[in-house]
């Protein structure tokens, strides 16, 4: 199974542009997004998802996903804690 690529919304906001000025230029749609190494549905969702996303919304969706991953990392170490906290409960102590 091929692993999914990722994309930020600065990345794909970039490759929108790139494959609309490849479009201006007399490309099709299609060609761009080959060349972009994206399907024609991701151009699609990203087209719909970000058609209206100005510099400030894409900031504030920057800052969104970093403080998203931010969370999801004291998750984890909040339980890794956990687990080590039941671990010497277990053993009767330290």
């Amino acid at each position: 199974m091929a692993r999914r690529k990722r994309h930020s919304s600065e990345q794909a906001m970039e490759i929108l542009r790139q494959i609309d000025e490849g479009v201006a230029n007399g490309k099709t749609t299609a060609e761009g997004c080959l060349e972009a190494k994206i399907t024609k549905a991701m151009y699609l969702r990203w087209r719909k998802e970000y058609s209206d996303a100005g510099d400030g919304q894409a900031r504030r969706l920057r800052e969104l996903e970093q403080e998203n991953a931010n969370l999801k990392r004291l998750v984890s170490e909040l339980c890794l804690h956990k687990l080590a906290l039941r671990d010497i409960i277990a053993r009767g102590g330290p």
